[in-house]
């Protein structure tokens, strides 16, 4: 091989390897100009879970804290309470030391004015919460569960009474093994004077025992206590009535102011009278009609 051929196989191979350096040099050029870069990872959605409300333990706590003499929270209600209380204050209408989970007086008036701001009036903007006034203020605050309500509106015995009194009575009188007449219904504002008002809204009712033995008007006041009201025996000698049995549907959410203070003393061993005495009925274990149908 000649010196002349030697020097043209040298830069051939020289000009190969220039171009091939050239083509990887360009390829990662072009790489790294058309890869993009790695993505941002976005923050993970962080999901908010909402304080839960249970209607049936906040509604009782509303009848039975305001007649306590201490501030004693009613059980199984302080976290419902205290959520509600919450969103009440939110809303400018009640002050940050009453938000405790103790639905007192204070709470009372506070819910009694959200109700009023909702364009209620009369039973349903007395304080006691109901189903649409307790959803509309938890929105975007709270759920709500154990959900109750009076029901529709019928009549018995010639009285207006609600759905669930009427279920109420019907499985009293199934314990009881006899048929139960009403001389009073509910919803009769300013019917009766010796009522004291306990009749103006639902859930409240008298029952005509006058053919009654002892022991037999026990036995009802004892089934009607069962299923869930509050029952007492009444007698001429406490008032100006017959004999009867004066029931108020516990956590009826149609009571009126003075059948939810009934309720509340019921709860604390009293008469359900003006003169708070002690409780003078078959005592039992207290429970609501709901409670009641979860065990039966």
């Amino acid at each position: 091989m000649t010196t002349a051929t030697k020097t043209r196989n040298t830069a051939t191979r020289l000009l190969t390897a220039i171009a091939l350096l050239s083509g990887l040099v360009l390829s990662a050029a072009q790489a790294h100009a058309t890869t993009p870069p790695p993505p941002t990872q976005a923050p993970a959605a962080t999901t908010t879970t909402l304080p839960v409300v249970d209607m049936e333990a906040t509604v009782l706590a509303a009848q039975i804290d305001p007649r306590r003499a201490d501030n004693t929270l009613t059980p199984g209600a302080k976290d419902s309470v205290l959520a509600v209380e919450r969103a009440l204050q939110a809303r400018g209408l009640l002050d940050a030391k009453w938000v405790d989970g103790y639905f007192g007086t204070t709470t009372i008036t506070a819910y009694a004015a959200y109700q009023r701001s909702l364009g209620y009036t009369g039973l349903a903007a007395n304080g006691l919460p109901g189903a649409t006034s307790l959803t509309t203020l938890g929105q975007g605050r709270y759920t709500i569960t154990h959900q109750i309500g009076p029901g529709a509106k019928l009549q018995r015995d010639g009285y207006t009474i609600d759905t669930r009194t009427q279920n109420m009575l019907t499985e009293a009188e199934r314990l009881a093994g006899l048929h139960l007449t009403l001389s009073q219904g509910s919803y009769n504002p300013g019917g009766d004077p010796t009522s004291a008002g306990t009749h103006d809204g639902g859930g409240v009712v008298d029952i005509n025992i006058d053919t009654m033995s002892t022991a037999t008007r026990t036995t009802v006041a004892k089934a009607l206590r069962q299923v869930g009201f509050a029952a007492w025996i009444r007698n001429p000698t406490q008032g100006d009535w017959p004999w009867h049995i004066h029931a108020a549907a516990i956590n009826d959410t149609d009571l009126s102011t003075q059948a939810q203070n009934q309720t509340g003393d019921y709860y604390l061993g009293l008469n359900g009278l003006a003169n708070h005495a002690p409780d003078d009925g078959p005592r039992i274990p207290i429970q609501t009609w709901e409670e009641y149908q979860r065990t039966h």
